[in-house]
């Protein structure tokens, strides 16, 4: 699956079968399901799961929670809008 496949999959009523909880959480988000999305981060327990939780705080306004979670796995503070933050880690997973 590359970006554009997954980004088509969010027409569907159902995600794609095999995603990984960090890849799940950002399609639940971007289909306005942001509780349901963080809930898939926080139990995703890796570093990558820290990225999306990080971007989903953000998302939320919560800037200092965002800043702990984007040291928590390694990163840099996203500068651009929300919605190329999103493709930026969705096309870093996939």
């Amino acid at each position: 699956m590359n970006l554009t496949t997954f980004e088509a999959s969010l027409t569907a009523e159902n995600p794609p079968e095999g995603l990984s909880a960090p890849l799940l959480a950002l399609w639940h988000d971007a289909r306005g399901d942001w509780h349901r999305a963080h809930e898939l981060a926080q139990q995703a327990q890796s570093p990558e799961g820290d990225r999306v939780h990080a971007y989903l705080h953000r998302k939320e306004g919560d800037a200092a929670n965002a800043a702990y979670w984007y040291r928590r796995c390694g990163g840099e503070p996203f500068e651009g809008s929300l919605e190329a933050e999103w493709r930026a880690i969705a096309a870093t997973l996939l």
